[in-house]
């Protein structure tokens, strides 16, 4: 009798199935079976178990809900804990090159995935190492520097004035090391805050070198 063709092995395929425990079906260092049986879809592009209708669900799975109250497995586990081929680890690089956006390079967000918080923190810290090894591309966030940081018409960077002994007496070095006088609203301010502690006789404005006794510095008059 002819056998049934379901019965009859597949060309290119072995007749008889390989143990779990004595051929792993992922290679840690690159993802061959993952890739060959999701590629060139992303392993969570065809994850809809346990999502009604196509609104995506507005939480996140937690842990408890993903292994059950009493560590039993539940029927809705998430697109990496369903298969046991997809290893997370930073060296298997197309997997986690699946959950990170190649747009803006950041990480998607489990609600948009469906993985559980557990699979999410183990893939963010496998693709930050992945990062630091040199084996992902880190993209630096752009920040516009000021011009004004880099600008040459500031005092500061331009000649050095001369020396305050040759301007006069009571000049400073730069102009923005001399008195400025505050704003009357300011001065006001202050004085309502702490008026408890402000000295009635005290000026609002600095006496001038000019005014001082000679005696007040430490000299002898």
């Amino acid at each position: 009798p002819r056998a049934s063709p379901r019965l009859q092995p597949r060309a290119g395929r072995a007749s008889r199935p390989l143990s779990r425990l004595t051929a792993p079906a992922l290679c840690p260092h690159q993802a061959r079976a993952a890739a060959a049986r999701h590629c060139p879809r992303a392993v969570w592009r065809s994850f809809n178990s346990g999502v009604g209708g196509r609104m995506e669900p507005l939480r996140v799975r937690g842990f408890l809900e993903e292994r059950g109250r009493r560590g039993r497995p539940v029927g809705n586990p998430c697109p990496i804990c369903r298969d046991r081929n997809l290893l997370v680890d930073f060296r298997n690089v197309k997997l986690l090159d699946q959950f990170i956006c190649p747009h803006s390079g950041v990480i998607f967000h489990p609600i948009h995935t469906g993985i559980c918080m557990k699979q999410h923190r183990r893939l963010s810290q496998a693709i930050a190492q992945a990062q630091d090894h040199g084996l992902l591309w880190l993209q630096v966030p752009f920040v516009p520097v000021p011009e004004e940081d880099f600008s040459n018409q500031h005092a500061a960077v331009g000649k050095t004035p001369p020396a305050p002994a040759l301007r006069g007496p009571g000049r400073a070095w730069y102009p923005w090391y001399e008195w400025q006088q505050p704003p009357a609203a300011e001065v006001a301010r202050m004085r309502r805050l702490y008026r408890g502690f402000l000295k009635e006789d005290y000026p609002d404005t600095p006496p001038s070198p000019e005014t001082e006794a000679p005696g007040q510095n430490g000299g002898q008059g």
